[in-house]
């Protein structure tokens, strides 16, 4: 099955099924709605949901009946910016980040942007681990758990912490920096250790090994290009150069999930489409904490 973050109405996950059906499990009962960002698969069949709300972020439980439970909404004590990404480690701590603390967001698509952060909850506590970041967007562990990887979108790069037995960030590094057309958003390893970066803007997919990076998909028009690079120079970037696609078949992708029986197939989240689009990849991926979970009342949409 496949797993996507639904929009609309109360907000919630959607499925699609290995027939290719797609359903929805909305989350009811609630006076806000939930606009999730990323999600997460827990065992049982629940997930987590990063909640991107305008002023004010969460991490929201979702269950199978659509039943919410709040997990976190506050970070060291202050109330959590809209949050962009979760994820859950093999020990079955949860990560989260930030991008900005700046309202509007959009005010922040700067390379001047530094208010991004990477925080972990435990034990009841959220903290930051990681600040000061240009635009924190997907994170990825390392198979070892021993390094983390995150995108900075609007710093144009992906960098790299240390993580150590306890989960604690250190020796941050850059791992690749990025040119004119590529804000990186989406982050996965694959089986070799080696990254997948998604590029927001110009539909690219790129494969980094060790100091090469090699651009596998692109699929862009060079006026849009040269029209956001010049926004992103006079600092005027905003969401009218994020809202619209200028492809022929990507819509702004902006992450990449390995999946399939073999995980050898790369699926592709998009701000703007409303399918998933896929590829196969020469490698495979690096199953991640999810991938054999007990699926729980979740079985039901096996089909």
């Amino acid at each position: 099955m496949l797993f996507a973050p639904y929009c609309t109405g109360n907000g919630g996950v959607s499925i699609v099924s290995p027939s290719g059906k797609t359903s929805h499990i909305v989350a009811h009962e609630r006076c806000d709605a939930l606009r999730p960002n990323g999600i997460a698969l827990e065992p049982g069949g629940s997930f987590l949901l990063a909640h991107l709300g305008e002023e004010k972020g969460a991490v929201v439980r979702l269950f199978a009946d659509g039943q919410t439970e709040l997990v976190t909404d506050e970070i060291d004590g202050h109330a959590m910016p809209p949050a962009n990404f979760v994820t859950r480690d093999q020990d079955g701590r949860i990560w989260i980040t930030v991008s900005t603390r700046m309202t509007p967001r959009a005010s922040d698509y700067r390379r001047s942007a530094s208010t991004g952060f990477i925080a972990r909850h435990e034990g009841g506590r959220t903290s930051i681990k990681a600040d000061a970041l240009g635009y924190a967007n997907e994170i990825a562990f390392s198979a070892d758990q021993k390094t983390v990887c995150i995108n900075e979108t609007f710093a144009r790069r992906t960098s790299a912490f240390d993580v150590n037995e306890v989960g604690d960030l250190s020796d941050k590094r850059t791992v690749a920096t990025y040119g004119a057309g590529t804000f990186p958003d989406g982050v996965a390893y694959d089986a070799n250790g080696d990254l997948w970066i998604t590029s927001i803007i110009s539909n690219r997919v790129i494969h980094i090994s060790g100091k090469s990076a090699v651009t596998i998909i692109e699929d862009c028009e060079a006026d849009h290009i040269a029209w956001v690079e010049a926004a992103f120079e006079s600092d005027s970037l905003g969401r009218p150069h994020l809202d619209k696609a200028f492809s022929k078949k990507l819509c702004n992708i902006s992450s990449l999930a390995f999946g399939g029986i073999d995980l050898k197939t790369a699926f592709l989240g998009s701000l703007l489409d409303n399918k998933i689009a896929s590829f196969q990849s020469p490698v495979a991926g690096q199953p991640l904490p999810h991938w054999d979970v007990e699926l729980g009342p979740l079985v039901e949409y096996l089909e």
